[in-house]
């Protein structure tokens, strides 16, 4: 029987212990959002199995414990170790199981030399205890500990029950640092999303205004209002003064704002100066116990306790500076500091772009007063050198026809050479001429339907007596379905004759020079073909700029060294393109296309006319930049059509399904993310290519939206045209157009 009794009491015993572990692993289940709960549940669970009076959950808090749970203890044992805890020492048996980081226990406590709490012993009446660390990543977190009011020491079941308890009360502890790390780091990421908000929001302005004043003003709101300070101002550095003035303040009085104005914050001598000189920001923690500048000593004289100075710099150049204040002393942290530098690189690329756009209109103003200066210039040459020259050509032919007598063969070959160089000089003026009025836009077109074999056959007749001189045969191949075509025959001749005369002029005696036209769509295209000595790769763009000629013939080869660069621009006005092929030791093709019908004008959203032409729609709400697009594909033949926002856009892409889309991101009403991702969504647009060309620089989020470049402003010429030549709306054998001619037609662009 008394076997059976025994077994009876382990059946017993091992039933509480399943219950009170299930019990606690229930409510482990849970601890994230009750973790109080379940130790409680641990230390009544462990006085209960145990057998013992009381039991505690002690947690290490420095160089002592603090009671986090029990059950059993009287309000005055907790009061007295509130006021007076158990320390990490041999003196209590907390200190010792977290020193030997082992279960230890104390049969008798009055018979223990070393116990040294006899005061918390006298309240409570404890003889027997025992305690049990609690182990996280083995650093020891805290004790579980178990009370006896006799001496009656703990046996093994009662040592590996508290051993178990112990392990579990420390994973609640785990579960509690993970819920407040979690909690620690979720108010971080919204900090930071804020922060994240507020530097978007800055961005936004600094690319959408080009006004300093307001962009500054909302760049310092935010940084106060996100630093969790109470004030704070932008200066501005003034290079020739080697100072700082304040340009916009936040949260400070207008008095305030009129004396920071009023003083000079030197770049050697003050806190702000030597942030910039040094290049990091330098920070203030209370103003009493520093030697104040000029600038400090106001900031004092007004309240203001504590400052953090950040230099706005480009490069290793000194833009301005950012200062925040706060009324009360203490030291910036590291987060603010870095995200106050943010704000800085901020303020920088703003005061920047308001220079450079200050700077972009006193150059429109000065390359206005150039331009009209050139025009009065070139009309006034115009009238003095066409009567005088006239003269010399009239009284040349004159006397060569011998209508005043006979002229020996000297005077004849000298009076050759004046005729030929005055209709040289007149062929160079005329030249300026058309290329002035091109440039200027004020070239009109003479449109009439003629036949394109006589044009041909009339340029050809043209050259064919030089070519004759030097044995060069002339052919002409004229695709049998050509017949007439709309266009301006007295410029198609003079594209013509330009590159005809080149072709006989720089081919060998006893050459031959090619002429076809064949129909490609709606376009006529003209190729002239010679068999010379070729143009070397470096000068294949040199030939098309102005005067010159490229190292393809003696230099004394006579030319005005405009007439590629007025065919080009006469092709471009045609509505066509020019383009060349060449090998060194071969020869040349030198090509154009025009429409063979002339374009009607009509309005820019609905070209019906043009289609034979790439459509290039470029959507942006700021018409200085819609203007500099248009003039960096100026002669690129491809058509542009102007959006000025995200909607009227959208119209044009889903009516004209065009060869590329320029996208700016910020604009008014539907900005350019949500114009990108419409694009993308319609079935009908969504191969459309689009460039986003923007102040914001958010490339990786433009790709990943489906933009198939991105392109960051400033773009010069070259950047767009190589963009639009990698998605094909530009063909890739279009000579650039000269970059005075962009320029000229971008007055006021920023």
């Amino acid at each position: 029987m008394e076997e059976f009794r025994s077994l009876q009491r382990d059946y017993t015993d091992a039933t509480e212990q399943f219950a009170a572990m299930n019990e606690v692993l229930t409510a482990l289940g849970r601890s994230s959002s009750d973790p109080d709960a379940v130790l409680d549940s641990v230390v009544e669970s462990a006085r209960r199995l145990c057998r013992c009076e009381a039991a505690a959950v002690y947690l290490i808090d420095d160089d002592h414990f603090t009671l986090a749970s029990s059950v059993g203890l009287s309000t005055e044992f907790v009061s007295r170790i509130g006021e007076h805890p158990f320390r990490i020492d041999r003196a209590t048996l907390l200190g010792r199981v977290a020193l030997d980081r082992q279960i230890t226990q104390i049969p008798d406590v009055l018979s223990d030399p070393e116990y040294g709490r006899q005061d918390v012993q006298r309240i409570e009446k404890f003889r027997t205890i025992m305690a049990a660390p609690m182990l996280l990543d083995d650093e020891v977190v805290g004790a579980l500990s178990l009370v006896r009011t006799e001496v009656d020491p703990f046996d093994g079941r009662a040592i590996a029950l508290l051993e178990a308890f112990a392990a579990q009360a420390a994973i609640v502890v785990r579960n509690v640092h993970l819920v407040r790390e979690l909690e620690e780091r979720g108010v971080e990421l919204a900090r930071r999303v804020e922060q994240l908000e507020a530097l978007s929001e800055v961005g936004g302005v600094v690319s959408s205004s080009l006004v300093l004043d307001e962009v500054l003003s909302n760049i310092i709101m935010n940084a106060v209002r996100f630093s969790g300070c109470d004030g704070g101002s932008i200066m501005e550095y003034v290079e020739e003064e080697r100072s700082f003035s304040v340009r916009s303040a936040y949260a400070s009085s207008a008095e305030l704002l009129r004396k920071l104005r009023g003083i000079r914050v030197d770049l050697e001598t003050t806190l702000v100066g030597r942030a910039a000189l040094e290049g990091h920001p330098i920070a203030v923690a209370d103003l009493d116990t520093v030697e104040l500048d000029p600038h400090l000593e106001l900031l004092h004289d007004d309240g203001w306790r504590s400052v953090l100075a950040v230099p706005v710099l480009r490069g290793e150049r000194i833009i301005g500076a950012l200062v925040v204040r706060r009324k009360r002393p203490g030291a910036f942290s590291d987060e603010t500091v870095e995200f106050l530098e943010t704000f800085a690189s901020q303020s920088a690329l703003a005061v920047w772009n308001a220079q450079l756009f200050r700077e972009l209109e006193t150059k429109t103003a000065e390359l206005q007063v150039v331009s009209q200066h050139k025009s009065e210039f070139l009309a006034s040459m115009s009238h003095e050198l066409r009567t005088p020259l006239n003269a010399v050509i009239g009284f040349s032919e004159v006397l060569l026809e011998r209508m005043f007598g006979e002229l020996n063969e000297r005077q004849d070959e000298y009076l050759r050479d004046i005729l030929s160089s005055g209709r040289h000089l007149l062929q160079l003026l005329n030249d300026i001429l058309d290329l002035s009025k091109v440039e200027a836009g004020r070239m009109e077109l003479a449109t009439s339907t003629f036949s394109v074999r006589s044009a041909l056959e009339y340029g050809i007749s043209m050259v064919r007596e030089r070519a004759a001189l030097h044995g060069i045969a002339v052919g002409l191949e004229v695709d049998p379905a050509l017949d007439g075509i709309e266009s301006d025959e007295l410029r198609f001749k003079q594209v013509l004759l330009n590159l005809l005369s080149n072709a006989v002029k720089f081919t060998p005696d006893g050459g031959h020079v090619a002429v076809a036209a064949r129909r490609d769509g709606d376009d006529l295209v003209v190729t002239v073909t010679d068999d010379g000595t070729g143009i070397p790769p470096e000068d294949r763009e040199r030939i098309f700029e102005s005067f010159q000629q490229g190292r393809r013939g003696a230099q004394q080869e006579e030319g005005t060294g405009l007439g590629l660069t007025l065919c080009r621009r006469i092709v471009s006005l045609l509505g066509g393109r020019m383009w060349l092929e060449t090998e060194v030791g071969v020869g040349s093709t030198f090509g154009f296309s025009v429409p063979m019908r002339s374009p009607v004008e009509e309005p820019p959203a609905a070209p019906t006319e043009q289609a034979h032409l790439p459509i290039v729609v470029v959507i942006d709400d700021d018409r200085a930049s819609l203007d500099l697009m248009t003039a960096y594909l100026d002669g690129l033949g491809v058509q542009v059509i102007h959006a000025r926002d995200g909607e009227e856009g959208l119209q044009s892409i889903r009516a004209l399904a065009p060869a590329a889309v320029v996208l700016d991101i910020r604009m008014p009403g539907l900005d350019g993310w949500q114009v990108l991702t419409r694009v993308r969504d319609d079935e009908a647009t969504r191969a459309v290519p689009v460039i986003i060309v923007s102040m914001l620089d958010e490339r990786s989020r433009g790709l990943m939206l489906g933009a198939a470049d991105y392109l960051i402003k400033p773009v010069g010429r070259e950047e767009l045209i190589g963009a639009l030549r990698r998605v094909g709306a530009v063909h890739s054998d279009v000579a650039l157009p000269e970059a005075g001619g962009a320029r000229s037609r971008s007055r006021g662009a920023g």
